[in-house]
């Protein structure tokens, strides 16, 4: 793996500061997702910073599943964060669930009942809601907050065993209703939840909320920097406030950094969520999707992300990030190390009419120009050959190079070939192009005459493997504010985030396998797709496009 960032940041001077002066013997983070959909490339940024701090400063990172919420959370989800968090190239050294804590976490709410600091409200979420309170006015005080601590402790322990229904009461730390900060306006510690959890199954009814159980995990496990993004930054009160008043042994800290945002993608779960189960996407894995499997199944790797990720650095503000950024990356990674083959998406068939019928010839091509150690390989040429649309014209613009009635072009790795005659359909449309060739022209064979502007790709006809292409652009269209979760999704969705080309392939791809990699010469970088790629289909996942030469419409 690639060394750690080394540029300064906040964080880790933090870290340095704390290890230098000996408040932490040992950097332990953790990565604490909730199992209730699949990462996302936000995720990725909070995974490198997470292990790579603790990595760098000696120390330990686990994983962590903040499964607090069984009406959310599946044991699918947590496999694929599992999968996730190792194909980006990460080990955790612990693996826990918020679950494995609830009986402490328990323990833990009720000491604070015997400390005054919690109640049972029989108020229901909406009536809760409304008494909060707004930034300019204080909250109002539950009518039941009040009770005694020994009822409040029966009555919590009654919540415990069952004996009250979804919703009827909730337990409350009792903090401060009139705080300017919301979150500190008593908030819900516990609630009740008759639903299967996917690891403790019915064994509890009631669940602790996320804001309660994050810190308690943290101290239990004796995380030293609870790093987070900065939308967390207004519940470190009550982050400090529940380790502090729960009497935990370790103190954790928390610091905040500024999220990831990337320009026409949406980083809320539920949203991703929504795409998937109203079949907007083809699965969370969907190529389009910015989920860490859907980057997989499209044929990013781990290193361009990590180093997309380690170029933003570590700052306190957010902001929103070109994708380009990321397309830049991972051009970046596979130029060195692809193998380059010939594809035609949009087919056109040429007939060389000088080209003995029967015979068949093989081309030298290189596997890698930018890497000679892969030496070179055999594509076959004969009298038909596919080549793309648009590289053919009947009436070409002004400075067009290629392909047009009298216009000689090299073909790439072949001979050079000139346009001698059309032929069209009943509607006027170019079906088929004649060409001659000329023998003395063969690439590579130190052919020194006449020279031409244009070389275009191609794959030979009678050897041609039919595939399937699929070009993406961006799934969803609009500003962060204008991808927001409350935005009606459908509303942004591209009809062009996906167009499906049949056209071919040549012979030397005939033994490709699921997630082999190619840049298709003058066409981008592709992937064999692992879900629907088989031996009698090949189909193919454009990665990111190559800066086109020319602007063709």
């Amino acid at each position: 793996m690639e060394e750690a960032f080394n540029a300064s940041d906040f964080i880790r001077e933090i870290v340095r500061d704390d290890v230098k002066g000996g408040r932490v013997r040992q950097v332990v983070t953790r990565f604490p997702p909730e199992p209730n959909g699949y990462l996302h490339i936000g995720h990725a940024k909070s995974i490198f910073i997470n292990f790579e701090i603790a990595r760098e400063f000696g120390g330990k990172t686990n994983l962590r599943f903040d499964d607090t919420n069984p009406l959310k959370e599946d044991a699918e989800y947590v496999k694929a964060i599992q999968e996730d968090v190792q194909w980006l190239g990460y080990q955790w050294d612990g693996m826990f669930f918020a679950s494995d804590y609830f009986e402490e976490m328990y323990q833990r709410a009720v000491l604070l009942i015997q400390k005054g600091l919690a109640y049972v409200d029989d108020q229901s979420a909406d009536e809760i809601r409304e008494t909060r309170g707004t930034l300019t006015e204080p909250g109002l005080n539950s009518p039941f907050r009040s009770r005694p601590v020994e009822e409040n402790l029966v009555l919590f322990e009654q919540m415990r065993h069952g004996q009250f229904a979804d919703g009827a009461k909730v337990l409350r730390a009792k903090m401060d209703m009139a705080s300017p900060n919301l979150n500190l306006r008593d908030p819900v510690l516990y609630r009740i939840s008759h639903a299967l959890h996917h690891n403790t199954g019915d064994t509890w009814c009631i669940y602790p909320m996320y804001a309660f159980a994050h810190p308690l995990e943290d101290a239990i496990e004796g995380v030293s920097h609870s790093l987070c993004t900065l939308e967390f930054k207004d519940q470190r009160p009550l982050y400090d406030w529940v380790v502090r008043e729960c009497e935990m042994p370790h103190v954790p800290r928390q610091y905040e950094f500024g999220r990831l945002n990337l320009t026409d993608t949406i980083m809320s779960k539920r949203s991703l969520k929504q795409l998937v189960d109203e079949g907007l996407v083809d699965g969370w894995d969907d190529p389009r999707m910015p989920t860490i499997s859907g980057l997989r199944r499209r044929g990013f790797t781990p290193e361009a992300i990590r180093s997309f990720v380690r170029e933003l650095g570590v700052t306190v503000a957010g902001g929103e990030v070109d994708y380009k950024l990321l397309e830049h990356h991972i051009r970046q990674d596979l130029s060195p190390k692809v193998p380059r083959a010939m594809a035609v998406l949009r087919p056109l068939k040429v007939i060389i009419t000088n080209y003995p019928e029967g015979r068949v010839e093989m081309m030298d091509a290189e596997v890698n120009p930018e890497d000679e150690s892969m030496g070179t390989k055999q594509i076959p040429f004969s009298r038909e050959i596919y080549i793309e649309q648009e590289d053919f014209m009947e009436v070409p613009p002004p400075k067009y190079f290629r392909l047009f009635p009298g216009n000689e072009v090299r073909l790439r790795n072949a001979y050079f070939i000139r346009c001698e005659d059309v032929v069209k359909d009943e509607f006027g449309r170019v079906v088929e192009i004649h060409c001659t060739y000329d023998p003395e022209t063969k690439s590579g064979s130190g052919f020194s005459g006449r020279k031409v502007k244009g070389t275009i790709h191609w794959v030979d006809g009678h050897t041609a493997i039919p595939a399937e292409f699929r070009l993406y652009e961006a799934l969803l269209k609009g500003t962060e504010e204008e991808l927001s979760p409350s935005v009606d999704l459908k509303s942004r969705l591209n009809p062009k985030s996906l167009e499906v080309l049949h056209g071919f392939v040549g012979k030397d791809l005939e033994k490709v396998a699921a997630y082999d990699k190619f840049q298709f010469v003058r066409q981008g970088y592709f992937q064999a797709d692992p879900k629907d790629f088989r031996s009698d289909r090949k189909v193919f996942n454009q990665i990111v496009s190559l800066k086109s030469s020319y602007p063709m419409k």
